[in-house]
């Protein structure tokens, strides 16, 4: 597509010429620069350019050459006629190629996609035909499954096979050029041109689509250049911070830290496959100090085998988003010398817009009073302007702790809008504000706990149940891996909390077993009716599927006629 305007969805309006009303001193070229976080690229190059900028198995590539292969990028897309607004795909696992996409298309004016792993072949079909992708760039892993989208497409963009050095399998041939050849075809020095407009699409992502398909969710440089200092100072990383990518590059580009580790000419350890002996050891052998994660992968660690665990020596923090770790998880971490911190955000705030910034006096308390605190959403990120938890009226909610509302946004780093969808984006920012769709609370001390996703509340009898608080005490028990809780039709209540939980490897938990523990642990009418031994459906994302477990629950209650 040609231009930025199938990508200018019209959510916000782009700035305007500011003229004080008495001495008029307009903006000028030497006052006023576009932000970007291509700039922190420019910065790392020429103050370290012998840093190592990236770390893959035995492959090391420091700033300069980062840079260099970056603008080579760059050159690339334009001699192939991609110009400002184009969308650019690429799937791929997290390794220096995607990476360096994250600056090199940009750097040509284009607007990155980067796609999920995971997706099937239909899916993917329909992000590259929505998106208008003109370059697709795929990793040879995926060829078959690239074979399959491209033939869906009635015009299938030009293609570029990515035959990672860490991938052993068959690299094929499907494409019309090799990604080392199409890079080294081009001047190292090409000169890129810094965007005019800060408003201008950087990235476009696609949300998991549960329910339809997926939406298109479009970030600018201003707000991709904002979320990424905001993560420097919200997670307390320090110059030429190491940091293990477990979470992956294509969910909200690595919820912005792609372009952080630049900002903090610090070093990406990439991991094509998230397992607990390449994450320990890459901890072991790099001294990493940060990695994100998602609940899973901490499960992952703590139920490592003996053999692969590694305790670290060093700082370690890990960034988790997603439900709150219960305290029986920060205890196991901690036990493998790694901190925990809680973050929330969604793919329209371009990942974390508000962390659970700690206070040291925290520190002395008990196990699970921090476990409390964490359990906190916490407050928005220095670069997040305003957070509020509201009524349908949109009025704050009483600071109390117990009046649930939804959590609201407002700020530079919230999407530009959704592609092609005025109507859904109308929605989302109705009253000024982005609505989350998550409910929460607030704490007298400014802290937001969330509680549930608002489709996701349990009313039974009249009551309030949040899910997330009954699965918080599932997770604490030590025979389940994971759990999940939703409401399960009743005729006497409506509702009753319906719980769907895994075991562990061996484990000989009973439903009795669980049902005793949930009664020794919450109000009578929040435990759990029926309890369900299964494995949790999840999306491409590795969100659990609730839509897919309440239509079971509804399915159960038909089948045994229980009426609570």
């Amino acid at each position: 597509m040609a231009g930025d305007t199938p990508l200018n969805v019209g959510a916000a309006s782009k700035e305007t010429t500011m003229t004080d009303p008495n001495d008029a001193l307009p903006p000028n070229a030497a006052n006023h620069v576009a932000l970007t976080p291509l700039g922190f690229l420019q910065w790392a190059a020429d103050v370290y350019p012998q840093r190592p900028a990236l770390l893959h198995g035995d492959y090391r590539q420091d700033w300069q050459t980062t840079r260099e292969r970056c603008q080579q990028m760059a050159a690339a897309l334009q001699a192939w006629d991609v110009r400002r607004g184009d969308v650019v795909a690429i799937l791929a696992p997290n390794t220096p190629a995607l990476y360096e996409a994250h600056f090199g298309v940009p750097m040509a004016g284009a607007v990155l996609n980067a796609l999920n792993t995971r997706l099937d072949a239909a899916t993917l079909a329909f992000i590259l035909e929505h998106g208008r992708a003109t370059v697709f760039l795929y990793d040879s892993e995926y060829a078959e499954l690239v074979s399959d989208v491209l033939s869906r497409l009635s015009t299938p963009p030009r293609t570029v096979r990515i035959e990672d050095r860490e991938y052993h399998g068959d690299h094929g041939t499907l494409g019309d050029a090799e990604y080392e050849s199409w890079l080294s075809a081009q001047p190292s020095d090409h000169a890129w041109e810094w965007p005019a407009d800060e408003w201008q699409s950087i990235c476009l992502n696609y949300t998991s689509g549960t329910t339809g398909n997926p939406k298109g969710v479009v970030y600018h440089h201003r707000g991709a250049y904002l979320n990424a200092t905001g993560n420097v100072l919200a997670c307390g990383m320090p110059p030429h911070a190491v940091y293990l990518w477990t979470l992956p590059m294509f969910h909200c580009n690595g919820w912005c830290f792609p372009w952080t580790l630049a900002a903090l000419a610090g070093t990406s350890v990439c991991l094509r496959r998230v397992e607990p002996a390449a994450i320990f050891e890459a901890i072991r052998r790099h001294h990493v100090g940060f990695f994100c994660a998602a609940p899973v992968v901490l499960s992952m660690l703590i139920n490592a085998p003996k053999q692969v665990q590694y305790r670290a020596t060093h700082p370690v923090q890990v960034l988790t988003g997603g439900a709150a770790p219960p305290a029986a998880v920060i205890e196991s971490m901690e036990q493998l010398g790694i901190g925990v911190t809680h973050l929330y955000g969604l793919t329209e705030t371009y990942g974390p817009s508000i962390s659970c910034a700690w206070h040291d006096e925290w520190d002395e308390l008990p196990l699970a009073e921090r476990a409390a605190l964490k359990a906190r959403i916490g407050v928005r990120k220095l670069n997040v302007e305003h957070v509020q938890v509201v009524d349908d009226e949109l009025r704050p909610v009483p600071a109390d702790g117990k009046t649930m509302g939804e959590i609201v946004l407002r700020g530079n780093t919230l999407m530009k809008g959704y592609l092609r969808n005025p109507d859904a984006t109308a929605q989302a920012f109705a009253g000024g504000w982005f609505h989350s769709g998550d409910l929460g609370v607030m704490h007298p001390d400014g802290y937001i706990e969330i509680k549930d996703r608002a489709k996701d509340i349990i009313i039974s009898g009249g009551e309030n149940i949040s899910t997330v608080e009954v699965e918080s005490v599932l997770y604490r028990h030590p025979d389940i891996l994971e759990a999940a809780v939703v409401a399960k039709p009743d005729a006497t209540w409506g509702e009753t909390p319906c719980a769907f939980v895994t075991l562990k490897a061996g484990a000989t938990c009973t439903e009795d077993d669980v049902l005793r523990y949930c009664r020794e642990h919450l109000a009578r009418f929040k435990v759990p009716r029926t309890v369900v031994f299964c494995e949790l459906p999840k999306t491409a994302t590795g969100k659990v599927q609730k839509f897919v477990l309440r239509d079971q629950a509804a399915a159960l209650k038909s089948t045994n006629g229980e009426s609570g």
